[in-house]
């Protein structure tokens, strides 16, 4: 699995914008259910919180998608 590194620039990103700011669902519906059916990872765990706080160094995995947080 590569990784795909996402630079934001801010001090973090809730995961519900973040999976939409990558392209990796197309809608805030879309990736509400994948997070709350447990199909997303953040550092290697099952997240199920859309609200989630992802800062610089932070992973998400979706599938066979892995994007690092920069």
């Amino acid at each position: 699995m590569q990784t795909k590194e996402i630079a934001i620039t801010t001090e973090f990103i809730k995961l519900e914008a973040f999976l939409k700011f990558t392209g990796a669902v197309s809608t805030g519906g879309e990736a509400k259910n994948l997070i709350q059916d447990s199909l997303v990872k953040v550092n290697g765990e099952v997240c199920t919180m859309r609200g989630r706080k992802l800062r610089p160094g932070d992973t998400v995995e979706l599938g066979e998608t892995r994007l690092s947080v920069r």
